[in-house]
Order: structure tokens, then sequence, then C-alpha cells
């Protein structure tokens, strides 16, 4: 139950005479002689009475006042707002309220959101109805009367503006008990509210955590699985820096055929570097120890009707490619965008600049395109090596922190992480086999957290 659906609750069941005891000796003391309903809306108690709205004050349109006419102090205005909130102020008045006056906003989204005057003189705008000189019932009960049936009184007319009218209020029915019975309901109405407006509090702060946990727990996941806490080691299953070496072999073959690039050698990794605890039989590595780092074009891309995709930043979510919609570019552009390093399927591409820096997804769908610079092209050295691990490295807190950290241009409207930031982004590596159960372990824990995302 939703807080505001708790306060209408309340509401309903003291006007309609269930929140309060009811002392069949307490008399309403006006006459009952304007019965025109066929039917009560509802069962009341049989010492209280049905009277239409207009009987207890004169029901009257606001006036109209200009914005230029508002001033900094003087009497207060209130027009259709949601709240108590005054529109400003005016020195002299028509149309005069008083302490307890109504004033019920008559047009647009506010309608219905009643407020009971407290100043000594107020006014109101052509946009509310006023309920003046209130007799016969107690202020404060009609108020939250309006509260409890503004889905029923307040129905407003079809038109472009959501609007309700002095006829339409004068003929709504009003449910009034005893004048005694009337303050103990007011009087528990206000014991009442305080608990809802805690109540309130506490239910959007469950609301906020509700919002969260799907991502948080998302992240969680992934942070366990880089630091070894997804799934269990195994001895037999060899050291990462067994697989290390491996790839470091198989890195300079590639560049000896010269598939990649020779690189620069990057600085050892300092204990500043490392986050955090892995367990023994992992190693910290460079991202460039591992992989090829390239990035797409830095011409400005000419583009055709048809030809060859090309792909860029806005086609790259946290593990989604979304190459479905793309620009193209010429066979020309194409073989001279990607003469040097195709992506290919199994390749990660990562974004470079905008409000999602850093995100990362594997190139899962075979077919040929081009990317530009606004992308990281990431190949493993290693041909068994799974990228999925690495996927799941880059998407987790550790790589986003990377990504973000290392970005320039932070004043901008646009980041741009640099390239060879990627290359000596330290990441934890795992054996290979561990590599493949962590990747498991996600894949059967992530849906469920998507699951309660939506």
């Amino acid at each position: 139950m939703t807080p505001e659906q708790l306060k209408t609750s309340i509401l309903k069941m003291a006007v309609s005479g269930k929140l309060v005891p009811n002392n069949e000796k307490e008399q309403v003391t006006i006459q009952n002689d304007e019965w025109e309903v066929e039917e009560q809306p509802f069962d009341i108690p049989n010492n209280w009475i049905w009277k239409k709205f207009s009987y207890f004050g004169e029901l009257r349109m606001g006036k109209t006042i200009l914005k230029n006419e508002l001033l900094n102090e003087g009497i207060p205005v209130y027009s259709a707002t949601q709240s108590d909130d005054i529109l400003g102020y005016l020195k002299n008045v028509e149309l005069e309220l008083h302490p307890d006056d109504l004033v019920i906003p008559a047009r647009g989204n506010s309608i219905g959101f009643v407020t009971i005057i407290k100043d000594a003189i107020a006014t109101c705008t052509q946009t509310t109805i006023c309920c003046k000189d209130i007799h016969d019932i107690l202020p404060m009960y009609l108020y939250y009367c309006c509260y409890a049936f503004k889905p029923v009184w307040f129905k407003y007319s079809g038109s472009a503006i959501p609007q309700v009218t002095v006829a339409q209020i004068s003929k709504c029915m009003v449910p009034v008990p005893p004048i005694e019975e009337q303050k103990r309901i007011v009087s528990k109405i206000e014991e009442l509210l305080p608990y809802v407006d805690r109540y309130a509090e506490a239910y959007k702060k469950l609301e906020q955590f509700n919002a969260k946990f799907p991502e948080d727990m998302k992240k969680s996941i992934l942070q366990y699985a880089i630091q070894g806490k997804l799934v269990e080691q195994r001895p037999e299953e060899g050291t990462a820096e067994e697989l290390y070496q491996q790839i470091q072999i198989e890195k300079q073959r590639l560049i000896n055929e010269g598939k990649y690039k020779k690189e620069k050698p990057l600085a050892d990794i300092s204990e500043e570097e490392i986050p955090f605890d892995i367990p023994d039989t992992w190693k910290w590595v460079r991202l460039s120890d591992i992989c090829n780092i390239s990035d797409g074009t830095h011409q400005t891309p000419h583009y055709v009707e048809e030809d060859m995709p090309f792909i860029s930043a806005q086609n790259v979510k946290p593990y989604r490619f979304m190459p479905e919609i793309h620009r193209n570019v010429s066979v020309e552009d194409f073989r001279e965008y990607n003469k040097v390093v195709a992506p290919s399927k199994g390749d990660i591409l990562m974004t470079r600049v905008g409000a999602g820096i850093g995100e990362a997804a594997i190139i899962d769908q075979d077919f040929e395109f081009s990317i530009y610079v606004s992308l990281t092209l990431i190949k493993s050295c290693l041909p068994q090596y799974d990228m999925r691990y690495l996927l799941t490295v880059l998407n987790s807190p550790l790589g986003i922190n990377l990504a973000r950290k290392k970005t320039l241009g932070k004043g901008a409207s646009q980041g741009n992480l640099n390239l060879c930031f990627i290359r000596e982004f330290v990441l934890p590596l795992p054996p290979l086999k561990e590599q493949e159960r962590i990747v498991a372990k996600v894949e059967e824990l992530l849906p469920y957290c998507n699951r309660l995302i939506k």
C-alpha cells in the first residue's frame, strides 16, 4: 500500500464513521431537510446526516490576477497547486479569504488538492474555487472530506484542460456527524497523519532500495567474480602465471608475423595500482599484456546509402553489441579503416567517449564492419583465451572505475578515454579453467538481476 493509499484509507474510514467511537446520544444540530439523493453514497451511523457541500459555505470562483500584479509582500495569493505554496502577494484584494476558508484548485492536475487558509487575510486566483464563511461544520472536517472524496467529488470534464465547476462541487454530498464526533475524527486523523508521514519516508527509502538493489546485486556478483570469491580455486587447473607465459609466446609470434604491432614496454605494476587481494593462483596483468588494443578510424567518415557497415559507440552497451542501426561507408573507406586490424566475432568493443564511457560488449555476430575512433577494439592474443571473462572484468565496478578514472576532458560534454590508458588497465587474471567456471556462474546469476530490474 502506498502512503497516499494509506492516507486515503484512513480518511475514508473517518468520514464513514469507522475511525472513532460513535455516541448515539450525540445529535446533529442541523436539519436533514435537503434529501435529494435516492440512495446514500454509502452507509453512515444513524445519528449522521447527508448535506450538500453548498450548504456549508459560499462557493465562488477566484479572481483573475495577472503575474505583473504580484508583489513580494502583502496579502498572500493562492493558486491551483498541490501544496500550500503562495503564488505571490497583493496590496489590496477584491475577494477576501479568512482563516478556515478553503481553496480548491479547479483546473489542471492539482484538482482536489485543497488548502485551508491560515492567514489573517488571503485571496485566490481564477484557477481555484473558494469556500467562504464555513458554518455548521468544522472546517478541518470538511477539509478532510475533500481529500477522502477527491476521486468522486472532483471528476473533471473532458475538456483539453481538466477542470471542475462551482455547480459541480455544490452538489457533492457531505456525510455530517455530530459536532463532538467531528472533533474526535479530526483529532484522530491528526494523531495518525504523522505516522503516515513516517511511513511515507520509509516507503520512499524502500522504493529507492528496490530500484537500486538489482543493479547493486549485479555489481556485487561481478566484483566477487573478479576477486576469486564466486567459484572455488582448483590447484590441478594450474596457475595464471602459466597462462600468462603462453599468452606472451603467442603474442610475440603474432608480432613477428606482422599481425600485431609491437608496443612500448609498460611499467611494472606497482602496489598502489592493486585494488584488492586475489587468490595465490591468480596474477595481476596489464590489459595490453594479454590482448591487442587498437581503436577505430580517426578520419571523419563519409557516409553512403549502402556498402559496408560502420559502427560507433552508440552501438555498444554493457554486454550488448547492437549493430542493427548503423551508418554505411564506401568499400574503399572500409578497406582503409580495416587495413591494420579488423574487428571479428569474439573480439570486444569498448566505448571511449560519451556518458557510458568504458562500456563493453563482445562481437557476437559474424559479419564485416569497420569502427570509429569512439570505440576500442580488444583482440585476444591466445585463441583459447575466454574473452567472456575479460568482458566480465571490463563491465565490473573495477573495469568501469578504471575507465572513468583515466578519462580525459572531465569538464567537457564528452570524456575521452585515451588508448594508452586502456593498455595500462591493471586486471586480475585467473587460470583458464577457472575463468570458464566464473563466466558460467556469472551467466547463471545475472539473468536473475535482470528480471528484478524489469
